[in-house]
């Protein structure tokens, strides 16, 4: 099958500090790509690559067989509407009620009458269990819900990609699993993902494949069952952590 999204040869360096030496890896329709790695390895750098929020020093990013890091802002606007970044404190306007933030992409991107921007931000509040927080405020919500909440307002453009960055960080048990059906709802949906992530269990739960990134290089690809069995020292230091 086609990737929907790819990166290739990325290189990216801080002053004197290589962050990656060559990355290249894709990710196809439907499917969630679990990214581990150490911290400081860059896995927050790199979907920021892959969206333009972060210059690459030297690679190509294509979506949808188009290749996207040489285009203008303004045409990376319209690209963002379709890769999505889930960020990991979730991002809210502190300013704006949940309905608001969720409201906010639909008002920048779409030209909808009040009913239907109504319908689509409560749909995707009841998708992500939130459909009575509407009116809330983020001050008014725990940790969990405003991560639901910012889960809610990267989904509600309908993008192909959603890059999910640490989104269960932080949270206990059950808001973990909630994340993770969320997360598996939006799959269903056609929604493909790199979920970046230190949280293991949960990325062998959601994940149809696993990538290790190490040394500026991704050191490992493979599906969670290759994952679990290899004996790559890379990987083997990641089984320790479980």
């Amino acid at each position: 099958m086609e990737n929907i999204l790819e990166i290739k040869h990325l290189k990216k360096s801080f002053g004197d500090k290589i962050i990656h030496r060559d990355v290249s890896f894709g990710i196809q329709k439907g499917e969630i790509v679990g990214l581990l790695g150490n911290s400081g390895t860059g896995k927050s750098v790199m979907l920021r690559c892959l969206v333009g929020l972060e210059t690459m020093d030297d690679g190509e990013v294509w979506f949808q067989r188009k290749r996207i890091d040489l285009l203008t802002e303004e045409a990376m606007f319209k690209i963002r509407t379709k890769i999505s970044y889930a960020f990991q404190s979730g991002a809210l306007f502190d300013s704006m009620s949940v309905y608001d933030n969720i409201a906010y992409p639909l008002r920048e991107h779409e030209h909808l009458s009040i009913s239907e921007e109504e319908k689509r931000v409560q749909d995707i509040l009841t998708l992500v269990h939130l459909k009575d927080s509407g009116n809330l405020f983020p001050s008014d919500l725990s940790g969990g819900m405003q991560k639901r909440a910012g889960l809610a307002r990267a989904m509600v453009l309908s993008p192909d990609v959603i890059l999910y960055d640490e989104p269960t960080a932080g949270l206990d048990p059950v808001n973990v699993e909630n994340v993770l059906g969320i997360m598996r709802s939006f799959r269903e949906r056609g929604a493909a993902g790199i979920f970046v992530t230190h949280d293991i269990p949960a990325a062998q739960k959601v994940c149809d494949r696993l990538m290790v990134i190490d040394s500026g290089r991704i050191a490992f690809q493979g599906t969670v069952q290759e994952f679990d069995n290899s004996n790559d020292p890379v990987v083997q230091k990641f089984h320790v952590s479980l």
